[in-house]
C-alpha cells in the first residue's frame, strides 16, 4: 500500500473530517497504519479501493496531482489551519503557491467600475511578484484572474467542484487559462463533483487559507463574500476592504468592514503597506453578523437589459467600456439605454458616461 493510497482512501473515508484525520496520523505515525486502525474499528465506511485507485489514475491522466496534509509540498499556510483540508487537488504549475499570495472576492453580480478596479489592482499585484488568488466566481473573481494573467503574474484558483468540471461554464477558457498559463487551479472535491452550495464554504476556506491577506472589493450586507472575510480574519490574515458610495447595495459590506476595522484599500500601496510576511496570532476584529451560506449556483437574472443593469453602478462608467463589458454592440447597448433612462433607471452624464439613475 503507497502512502498516497493510504491518505486518499482516509479522506475519502465518511466520517473521517480534517481534525479526525490529523490526529489519526500523529497517534498512528503513518497513514497505513492509520488506515489499519480505522479498518479495525470498524466504525467508517471504508472508501473502496477501486474507487480510490480510479481517482488516483484519472488524476494522472489529467496531468493534476494530490498535496497531502504534513507533505513537504502542502502549502504551509493551508497547514497552518486548524481545519486544514488533509487533500487538495491541483492543476497547473504548484510554483504559484510559492510567492505571498494575496486574495481579492467580492461580489458575483460586481458593477464594471468594481470589475475595472480589481483588473487593475489585481495586476499591479501580480507585477509586484505576488500571487493573486480568487474563487473564479463571476464578477469580481473573474476580473482578479484577468487582471493577474495580462500582468502577466501568479494566479490561484480555488473552486468548489472536481477539477475536470468548469464552473460557471462561461468560465470554463478563463479556468483553462489559469492552469496552462502558470497558475494553479485548487480544490477539496474529488474529480467529477459539480459544485452544490454546501461546497462553497470550503472553497473560501481555501481562498483564506492560502493567502496572507483578503482583499473584499464589492460585497451585499449578507454576501457569502463576508464569509471568507470572516475565516481570513480567524485564521491570522490581513482583511482589506474599498469603500464604495454610500447609495450603492454592493459597497455596504466593505463599507461595514471598513466601519469595524478593516484596513482601508484604494490601491496597492494600501496593501503592501500592512501585508506581512507570516500569518499574525490575534485578529485586529470580528466582523459582528455572519451570514449564511447563500446559494451561489442560483441562476443569474436573464437578458441583455438584467445584464446592462447589473453592471452599473452609481459610479459613472464609459458606454464604450460598458459595451466591452457585457459584450453587445454598441447600437444595441444605447437602445437598452435610452429605455432604461426612460424608466428612471439609468442617468447619461458628460463624456459619454452612465450611472444607475
Amino acid at each position: 500500500m503507497s502512502d498516497a493510497f493510504a491518505r486518499l482512501t482516509l479522506a475519502r473515508t465518511d466520517g473521517i473530517g480534517p481534525l479526525t484525520h490529523r490526529r489519526l496520523l500523529e497517534r498512528y505515525t503513518t497513514p497505513e497504519a492509520a488506515l489499519a486502525a480505522v479498518v479495525r474499528a470498524g466504525r467508517h465506511r471504508i472508501a473502496h479501493e477501486r474507487a480510490v485507485r480510479h481517482e488516483m489514475a484519472a488524476m494522472e491522466e489529467l496531468g493534476g496531482r494530490f498535496l497531502f496534509d504534513g507533505t513537504p509540498d502542502y502549502p504551509p499556510l493551508l497547514s497552518l489551519l486548524p481545519d486544514a483540508p488533509p487533500v487538495i487537488a491541483v492543476l497547473g504549475d504548484v510554483a504559484a503557491l510559492e510567492p505571498r499570495g494575496v486574495a481579492l472576492v467580492g461580489a458575483r453580480n460586481a458593477s464594471a467600475a468594481g470589475q475595472r478596479f480589481t483588473e487593475s489592482l489585481s495586476r499591479r499585484l501580480a507585477q509586484a511578484e505576488l500571487c493573486v488568488i480568487s474563487g473564479l466566481a463571476r464578477g469580481i473573481d473573474s476580473a482578479a484572474h484577468i487582471g493577474a494573467l495580462s500582468a502577466p503574474g501568479r494566479t490561484i484558483a480555488a473552486i468548489a467542484g472536481g477539477l475536470d468540471v468548469a464552473y460557471p461554464p462561461e468560465n470554463a477558457e478563463l479556468q483553462e487559462r489559469i492552469a496552462a498559463e502558470g497558475g494553479l487551479l485548487v480544490t477539496e472535491a474529488p474529480l467529477g463533483t459539480s459544485p452544490l452550495a454546501r461546497h462553497f464554504p470550503r472553497r473560501n476556506r481555501l481562498i483564506a487559507g492560502l493567502a496572507l491577506g483578503v482583499i473584499v472589493v464589492e460585497a451585499m450586507e449578507k454576501s457569502g463574500t463576508l464569509i471568507t472575510a470572516r475565516l481570513a480574519l480567524e485564521y491570522g490574515r490581513e482583511l482589506y476592504a474599498v469603500p464604495g458610495h454610500p447609495l450603492e447595495p454592493r459597497a455596504r459590506g466593505a463599507n461595514d468592514l471598513l466601519r469595524q476595522g478593516a484596513r482601508l484599500c484604494e490601491n496597492i500601496d494600501d496593501v503592501l503597506a500592512h501585508l506581512p510576511q507570516a500569518p499574525t496570532e490575534t485578529p485586529v476584529f470580528i466582523p459582528r453578523a455572519l451570514p449564511e451560506m447563500p446559494v451561489e449556483d442560483a441562476p443569474e437574472p436573464e437578458g441583455d437589459v438584467a445584464q446592462v443593469i447589473e453592471l452599473l453602478g452609481t459610479t459613472p462608467i464609459s458606454v464604450d467600456e460598458l459595451a466591452r463589458r457585457c459584450q453587445l454592440s454598441i447600437e444595441k447597448l444605447r437602445v437598452i439605454l435610452l429605455e432604461l433612462e426612460v424608466e428612471g433607471r439609468v442617468q447619461t452624464l458628460p463624456g459619454d458616461r452612465v450611472s444607475r439613475g
